[in-house]
């Protein structure tokens, strides 16, 4: 069938000649994916027609056979009631019916067959289709490691030690000047006046006269 020498076409050496020549390889097999996932489709039409067309034909097998069936008991009744023209007439509609059902039973046979090729050849698609889903899975999830892992080369090849340390150097230097400038300026800040004993036990006796006085 043209859909699966399609496939075939898909995953051969092809493929592999055009992802070396391809500017972005990924692109390239997501593309193929794409092109099998339409091939899977037409390869589940394929099939459904040809159950389709094996349906009916067993059932024109069925019908013709009725009918040999249904002819033979009309040549017998007559036959039994002495009507030989109506039993002629039955028998060889009869015989016509029986060389109609031989010839549908061997094209029902020659379907069948070739049911189970396509049957077989669609296991082949699916089986290979599932095979380079993952296989594009883990392709693509290497492809984007190995460019995070380029990344952080660039990144780090970029960096500059040196100017960091610098960098931080003079972030320390500024702290610490803040710091000196907070010491200098509590030096300057007058300290609180200490209060003597007196001023105190002054300060209670005060304290208790008014609350006497409440």
């Amino acid at each position: 069938m043209g859909i699966f020498t399609r496939v075939k076409r898909i995953v051969t050496a092809d493929v592999h000649e055009l992802l070396d020549k391809a500017e972005n390889p990924i692109s390239l097999l997501n593309q193929y994916m794409r092109e099998l996932d339409e091939q899977v489709g037409k390869a589940k039409d394929a099939l459904a027609q040809q159950l389709y067309l094996e349906k009916r034909q067993e059932q024109l097998v069925a019908e013709t056979a009725a009918v040999v069936a249904k002819r033979t008991r009309q040549a017998e009744l007559a036959v039994a009631k002495g009507e030989d023209t109506m039993a002629k007439l039955a028998l060889q509609e009869k015989l016509q019916a029986e060389t109609r059902l031989n010839l549908f039973k061997e094209q029902l046979e020659a379907m069948k067959q070739q049911t189970v090729k396509i049957h077989e050849q669609i296991d082949v698609l699916l089986e290979k289709y599932s095979e380079l889903s993952y296989k594009r899975l883990v392709l693509v999830s290497r492809a984007h490691a190995a460019k995070v892992q380029q990344q952080t080369q660039a990144a780090i090849a970029s960096f500059s030690a040196d100017s960091a340390v610098k960098g931080f150097n003079r972030v320390e230097e500024y702290v610490q000047k803040l710091e000196a400038q907070a010491a200098a300026g509590a030096y300057f800040v007058p300290a609180a006046p200490a209060v003597s004993v007196e001023v105190q036990e002054a300060v209670e006796r005060e304290l208790a006269k008014l609350k006497e006085s409440k």
